[in-house]
């Protein structure tokens, strides 16, 4: 037994160092800490606290969603897989993923599982809480359509108080304005795959969120309606057709408030 196992170490040596046993972790999902608190779930390859002001602020978004948008408290968890470099990222989703254009974080929805792929970065704050903001969102409703998910996701990504205004979103936004541009959510209501979507469409997305949230009560009740039938329908009533219904002259209206952005000086407070 002794020589057959002298004999054999040279080749388990060179199998470890190929790879070949398995503990080459290239296309792996991150498991050396796993964290569980409230509805989430974080796997990770760093060594990570409990109260790491990264899992305190996420704790704290899911909190101003639910609350803000007047979601039912789900219990169904959102998991986060996160990996402790960009390398391993990319390789696991080139191999689960393969179809998915390159990004630094992505939210994928299963009837299995809710989860958020991400890496240590240096925007892993922003990135995080833009994909967890789907993850809380899937959690809670039956369906969410494509620009009202990311809309809302961009919106929420923002560290600070619901109701940060994008400084570079709205500088563009204007300029559009300013050559003629005309915005339309029924434009936007025909994506459904992410990659139909465009940056332009992610600026315009969260503009129509954060004027439904604070322009008026008007606006803010049209979207939290909405959001209520999608809990158990898949197809209700388009937002754009119940905009038009509630609000008369939308897009002017719309475009005043992309304008008068430009002027606000840190955050705007949810309409009441």
């Amino acid at each position: 037994m002794q020589s057959f196992l002298r004999a054999l170490i040279p080749t388990l040596l060179a199998a470890v160092s190929a790879g070949c046993l398995g503990m080459d972790r290239a296309g792996s999902l991150p498991k050396k800490t796993a964290i569980r608190s409230q509805s989430l779930h974080v796997l990770t390859d760093n060594r990570l606290a409990k109260d790491h002001e990264l899992l305190v602020d996420l704790n704290r978004l899911k909190t101003e969603v639910t609350h803000q948008l007047e979601l039912p408290d789900a219990q169904q968890q959102v998991v986060v897989y996160l990996f402790g470099d960009e390398k391993r990222y990319r390789d696991y989703l080139a191999k689960e993923y393969p179809t998915l254009p390159p990004r630094r974080a992505y939210f994928v929805g299963t009837s299995k599982e809710l989860a958020v792929y991400t890496y240590w970065g240096d925007r892993i704050q922003e990135d995080l809480r833009h994909e967890y903001t789907h993850g809380v969102l899937h959690a809670a409703l039956k369906e969410v359509p494509l620009w009202l998910d990311e809309g809302l996701a961009e919106y929420y990504e923002l560290k600070g108080p619901p109701g940060q205004v994008n400084r570079e979103y709205v500088a563009r936004l204007g300029q559009q304005l300013s050559q003629g541009w005309a915005p339309s959510i029924e434009r936007l209501e025909t994506l459904l795959t992410v990659d139909q979507m465009r940056r332009e469409d992610y600026r315009e997305a969260w503009a129509w969120v954060h004027f439904m949230l604070h322009s008026s009560d008007a606006t803010r009740d049209v979207l939290l309606a909405y959001l209520r039938d999608l809990r158990t329908e898949a197809q209700p009533v388009l937002l754009s057709a119940r905009l038009r219904n509630e609000v008369p002259g939308i897009e002017a209206r719309f475009a005043s408030y992309v304008g008068s952005l430009g002027s606000v000086p840190v955050a705007l407070s949810a309409a009441k």
